[in-house]
């Protein structure tokens, strides 16, 4: 190797290198400031969250939101997804108990008497908020990330048991009525199935992965927005959300506004309400995660 060619490779290498270095020597010093690496909290067993992994896998699930094809409502279409690969899951609802010691250390607000039920029951009578109050709690306690899932996640997570809202009327059909009696007859079935009175944790058992009380009684807060998508006469569509306005899922789904804690007094845009809302979190393991969330805490991004 000559020294002309030895200066020419070392002068390429170190064109590609150094703006590696700098770019790692930031991020470091970012981690650094936002408290990112300096180790892991000690963790009391008592909060540690049972978890399920729920492995890469291809999924269908009918799409979140209001549909309309030329002014007439009509089923969500449905979506593929190849995976979204391994995700840790809470196995169960957030428990009465769990969410208790949130409230001891003046991190959650106290939910009303009437939701009090039991430790082994799932809480319920909380809203979009305090779930996410729960979720930063919780996060600080472990030092692991810790947040809501959105709607695509926890119908990857509920496999089989996610509920698919179809009506089956024929979307060419110019006739509203068939859709107001095919309505009409689900939201009465809904309501003649309703058992709002909540059960111990594990009652509803458990779906091919192991998560337990999916589409039990208890329907889950996710960070997706609820909107309204008007469709095209060539399927193309422009959507409308409300953020706000959050999706819950349980027996059936239901937008929600995020201070909503009774489904029962309002907030649900659409259909029979919820018979209870709860929650259950998704364990954020993305090498970047903290950092977001570091960044969040600041107001440095929403």
């Amino acid at each position: 190797m000559t020294g002309q060619t030895f200066i020419t490779k070392t002068v390429s290498l170190f064109s590609v290198a150094a703006p590696a270095a700098l770019l790692i020597a930031f991020s470091l010093g970012v981690a650094h400031q936002l408290g990112v690496g300096n180790g892991k909290a000690s963790v009391n067993p008592a909060i540690a969250p049972v978890t399920v992994t729920i492995p890469d896998h291809a999924f269908r699930y009918r799409a979140d939101g209001e549909f309309y094809r030329n002014g007439f409502a009509v089923d969500p279409p449905m979506v593929s997804k190849d995976g979204l690969g391994p995700i840790a899951v809470m196995k169960y609802q957030v428990s009465e108990v769990d969410y208790r010691r949130c409230v001891q250390a003046q991190a959650c607000p106290a939910i009303a008497m009437a939701d009090h039920h039991g430790e082994v029951f799932p809480v319920t009578g909380v809203s979009f908020d305090d779930a996410s109050a729960y979720a930063r709690w919780l996060s600080r306690e472990t030092g692991d990330v810790w947040r809501l899932p959105s709607h695509e996640e926890i119908a990857n997570a509920a496999g089989d048991r996610f509920p698919d809202d179809a009506l089956g009327v024929d979307e060419d059909s110019d006739n509203p009525a068939l859709r107001w009696l095919a309505d009409y007859d689900r939201e009465t079935a809904r309501k003649a199935a309703s058992d709002p009175k909540p059960r111990e944790r594990g009652h509803y058992g458990e779906n091919l992965y192991g998560l337990a009380d999916f589409a039990g009684n208890v329907w889950e807060w996710t960070t997706t927005c609820h909107r309204r998508v008007d469709l095209a006469g060539d399927w193309t569509a422009s959507a409308v959300s409300s953020c706000g306005v959050y999706v819950t899922v349980g027996q059936h789904r239901s937008p929600m506004s995020a201070f909503v804690r009774d489904p029962k007094t309002g907030g649900c845009s659409v259909g029979a309400p919820p018979a209870n809302l709860g929650f259950r979190l998704i364990r954020d393991d993305r090498w970047y995660a903290k950092a977001l969330m570091r960044l969040r805490e600041r107001g440095l991004i929403s």
